[in-house]
């Protein structure tokens, strides 16, 4: 199911660069690392499966995301950053301790996106390591589990000198790309699709799902907040009621990502 690893190291990034360098150092970071698997599983599945994933969790993905996903009877994945619990901005506030509790409660799946929510190319590799542990107490008050959590990058922005860190801890590690996980995969560099503005974009999703039920695979959707008036990384109520009720209604299996990997038989990254 996996090739074994062979250790990596990269320079680390810890000064912030001007800002379009950075954003260039940082897709060409996310190009090699792709280029250059970490791990590989084989995804490999004669239904399709969909997993509906949110970050930095925002209240609405509570109140409206997770609400619509269980009116059709399904449940998704909340990547959530200790560090900004509870935290009131201009146009979101995040959920707390309380809210991820509610949840777990519900049934969908609490992953980790970093305590702090710093882009990992910035942050050196023993206050990375102290990050990821202060995250993994907060979230083990809130949905202790016996097994590894799934990661999901902040700012889809990955750094091959930590991929061995996060392998190791972590059962999966979403990013982004813009694809379908299908065939040899790396479990620590998933690819996602953005639920993003305009709603022009969240409309045309519907192409995604149509591509996974045709040739199936792995389709991982990411967003933010599900508002009235929502961010420009969210959507509204009713174009995210609509992606998800057509996921259902083409018969695709709407899974947490930890469930997907159980359903494939996956164990994701190994120890």
């Amino acid at each position: 199911m996996h090739s074994p690893a062979v250790a990596r190291r990269a320079p680390e990034i810890t000064s912030r660069l001007p800002g379009a360098i950075d954003r260039f150092a940082g897709r060409l970071t996310n190009r090699l690392i792709r280029a250059t698997p970490w791990q590989v599983m084989q995804v490999q599945t004669r239904t399709p499966i969909v997993s509906f994933t949110f970050d930095d969790v925002p209240d609405s993905a509570l109140r409206v995301g997770a609400a619509i996903l269980e009116a059709r009877g399904v449940r998704g994945t909340f990547y959530i950053s200790g560090g900004l619990a509870g935290r009131v901005e201009p146009d979101r506030t995040l959920i707390d301790a309380a809210g991820c509790r509610e949840l777990a409660a519900r049934g969908h799946e609490i992953g980790c996106h970093t305590f702090g929510h710093q882009d990992i190319r910035h942050v050196d590799r023993p206050a990375f390591v102290a990050d990821l542990a202060r995250n993994a107490r907060y979230l083990d008050t809130i949905d202790r589990r016996p097994g590894r959590r799934n990661f999901a990058y902040p700012y889809n922005s990955g750094c091959l000198g930590k991929l061995q860190i996060l392998a190791h801890s972590y059962r999966t590690c979403r990013a982004g790309g813009e694809a379908i996980n299908r065939g040899p995969t790396d479990p620590s560099f998933l690819k996602a699709v953005e639920i993003r503005q305009p709603e022009t974009h969240v409309a045309g999703l519907t192409r995604w799902i149509d591509a996974v039920v045709e040739k199936p695979g792995w389709l991982i959707f990411f967003t933010h907040d599900i508002a009235p008036t929502p961010t420009p990384y969210g959507s509204t109520p009713a174009a995210f009621e609509r992606l998800v009720a057509h996921a259902v209604e083409r018969g695709c299996c709407v899974l947490t990502v930890d469930a997907a990997l159980d359903r494939m038989g996956l164990r994701g990254s190994t120890r």
